[in-house]
């Protein structure tokens, strides 16, 4: 019983402010989005920071063809070993990635406890990028984006006379998502290399 009780107090909710910014390029033709940082992505300041995500796997594979076809084959994919390399598997593959979400209440990493959404302000890469299609990762986020962004972003780009980006919902890299293996994941994930 003290298990749950000291779990339950250390997933508090709290009203959290996201506290690092969008990595893009101008050379980025399409957004991935999260939702909101998770605890581990909160204390290490920098997007899916928890090991058992496969985010940071499926950028590997897909920037790499043999890592791919090895990934493919059930071989395990190493992860990126630094942050600056995480920052160029991205930027190398003309992404950018964000979460919709600005600020908000959170209980620890639970994407349905969020509640008093403020989003993100996405002009800034709308206007700097050539922005064609916003990737959302998992069906929570991309819930999350159509109920609070999907209007602002629409209206952006209409008033800026940019073409409104196609929002896709892909599978989850969550390790909760364990119905989704990394082959299966990278066939759907490969959508991102546009």
């Amino acid at each position: 019983m003290l298990n749950n009780y000291n779990h339950f107090k250390m997933a508090q909710t709290q009203f959290l402010h996201h506290e690092f910014g969008p990595l893009y390029r101008e050379d980025a033709k399409a957004l991935i989005l999260g939702s909101f940082p998770s605890v581990k992505s909160r204390e290490v300041q920098f997007y899916y920071g928890h090991p058992q995500n496969r985010f940071w796997r499926i950028m590997r594979a897909l920037s790499d063809p043999a890592v791919y076809s090895a990934a493919m084959a059930g071989e395990p994919v190493a992860l990126p070993s630094s942050i600056e390399e995480k920052k160029a598997l991205i930027l190398g593959m003309h992404l950018a990635l964000w979460d919709t979400i600005e600020s908000c209440e959170i209980t620890g990493s639970s994407d349905s406890s969020i509640r008093q959404v403020k989003v993100n302000d996405f002009s800034c890469i709308l206007k700097d990028c050539q922005i064609r299609t916003i990737f959302c990762n998992g069906a929570a986020s991309y819930k999350l984006f159509m109920r609070y962004a999907a209007e602002g972003v629409t209206a952006c780009c209409e008033e800026n006379g940019i073409a409104v980006p196609a929002f896709v919902q892909l599978p989850s890299t969550s390790p909760a998502n364990a119905a989704w293996s990394l082959p299966r994941l990278l066939e759907k994930w490969r959508q991102v290399l546009l």
